[in-house]
């Protein structure tokens, strides 16, 4: 499928929606447990997610779109979230995703942004030039990666218990 951003924004706008329906209001073994060693659970991930929409996806783009002369982004803290979410419920970082989320929808619609826009570029520190329709690309997919692993998370809790059916989930493997 080639980018579309409309498409993009069906999804960015739904994920809130979705981790909410999976999350909220749950026992805190589905949502505190890992899968070990240091791999994050669905509490993690959502404070990932926050730090993600405060400082990477829009912000890189503001870098994109500028006609300042430094294209170059800032490094992502892909483990800020440890710090940042001490002494916040599950709730509280629900409502902060959404509230932040719907923030950044709105104003990645107020840019109004052109094909020509979309082929601008900007240097990551890992990758060199990319563009903002690959930066706008990877944030539904980052999306939709996070949403599969928090489902792969919980699905884990139950790997022993689901005995012999192990065989037929994916997920457990």
């Amino acid at each position: 499928m080639q980018f579309d951003l409309e498409k993009s924004i069906e999804i960015l706008g739904r994920t809130p929606d979705v981790l909410n329906t999976l999350l909220r209001g749950i026992a805190d073994d589905w949502v505190l447990n890992n899968e070990g060693g240091e791999t994050w659970s669905a509490y993690d991930v959502m404070g990932h997610l926050i730090h993600g929409e405060r400082t990477d996806w829009v912000a890189r783009m503001e870098i994109i779109l500028s006609d300042g002369p430094n294209k170059t982004f800032a490094r992502f803290n892909r483990f800020a979230q440890f710090e940042e979410s001490k002494g916040k419920t599950l709730s509280q970082l629900l409502d902060e995703f959404t509230k932040v989320r719907m923030e950044n929808i709105d104003l990645l619609r107020s840019k109004k942004l052109t094909h020509n826009d979309l082929g601008k570029t900007g240097i990551h520190p890992s990758f060199g030039e990319v563009t903002l329709e690959q930066l706008l690309a990877t944030w539904v997919a980052h999306d939709l990666n996070h949403i599969a692993q928090v489902s792969r998370v919980m699905a884990k809790q139950y790997k022993e218990a689901v005995g012999p059916w192990i065989e037929y989930l994916r997920i457990l493997q």
